[in-house]
């Protein structure tokens, strides 16, 4: 593993805004679409200055980088001393290669990763079976919300060991917390999953104005039925007006982000009101 800031040619006392500079310098040198003469090594070098500029841009990744920078440039753990799985290996892209399911790609790699840790529970597990509800890693094909975000790992292996000391069981947990964060970040199933949240997000938003604009246009309609009906002055002194105005008044104030008290949405302000959801409507088809 090479020293993100060697990566990115910068000292270790850089700024935020020396490691963006330095980023977005080497990430234009290295692109791919830039080095299509020498795309391998132009591959691998922008993985690097990527991987390098996810942890140094973030206050908390950094801090931790920087207290155990030595650990991981000699690929070496904490003072976690058995026959334990060697975490620190494992917080560089060179560990894996590409997402596709052949044994050294990312998924497989991690998979073992995890299956490993897993089984280094049921020593101090107070019914080793448990070790079997650990939820697996999977693969590229796995939907990411089966993971349940690796909770449970975490929770297993925070368990009190008795064989080995506090600290280093400390040290041990904070090592899995760290390598768990570092493989999220780069799983395209948790990018994938967060589009899937926004569009869907979206499409609510979309499908709720669209609901309330319809209750509006029905209220409306309601009214205008009523005055012909009863006659327009005796009408609105009713109480069924009432009502309706104060609920045209309130989806109006949800759809244009407005207090349901505000000046401009009144029985006065009413006429310009229904205009401007009248406008929407017509823009919207």
């Amino acid at each position: 593993m090479k020293c993100h800031y060697e990566v990115l040619c910068i000292e270790k006392e850089a700024s935020a805004s020396d490691i963006k500079k330095a980023y977005r310098r080497l990430a234009l040198q290295w692109h791919p679409d830039k080095n299509l003469d020498n795309l391998v090594e132009a591959k691998e070098q922008f993985q690097l200055v990527q991987n390098a500029y996810e942890v140094l841009s973030d206050p908390q990744e950094r801090a931790w980088y920087d207290n155990h920078r030595e650990q991981l440039l000699r690929g070496a753990g904490s003072s976690y001393n058995d026959d334990s799985l060697d975490v620190y290996q494992y917080f560089s892209p060179s560990c894996y290669k590409g997402f596709g399911e052949d044994p050294q790609s990312f998924y497989s790699v991690y998979a073992e990763v995890f299956s490993k840790l897993a089984a280094e529970e049921t020593d101090f597990l107070d019914d080793p079976e448990e070790v079997e509800k650990i939820p697996k890693f999977g693969n590229s094909t796995t939907i990411y919300e089966e993971q349940n975000d690796n909770r449970r790992v975490i929770k297993l292996m925070e368990k009190e060991n008795n064989k080995i000391r506090q600290k280093a069981r400390k040290e041990r947990n904070e090592e899995i917390r760290r390598l768990v964060s570092f493989v999220r970040r780069r799983d395209r199933r948790v990018h994938e999953h967060a589009k899937l949240l926004q569009e869907k997000a979206e499409a609510n938003k979309i499908k709720a104005e669209q609901v309330r604009r319809e209750r509006i246009m029905q209220r409306q309609k309601e009214i205008a039925e009523a005055k012909k009906k009863e006659g327009e002055s005796s009408f609105l002194q009713s109480e069924d007006y009432q009502k309706k105005l104060s609920e045209i008044e309130s989806l109006l104030a949800e759809e244009f982000g407005l207090s349901s008290d505000d000046d401009t949405i009144s029985e006065g302000g009413m006429e310009s009101s229904n205009e401007e959801s009248s406008k929407t409507e017509e823009v919207s088809v």
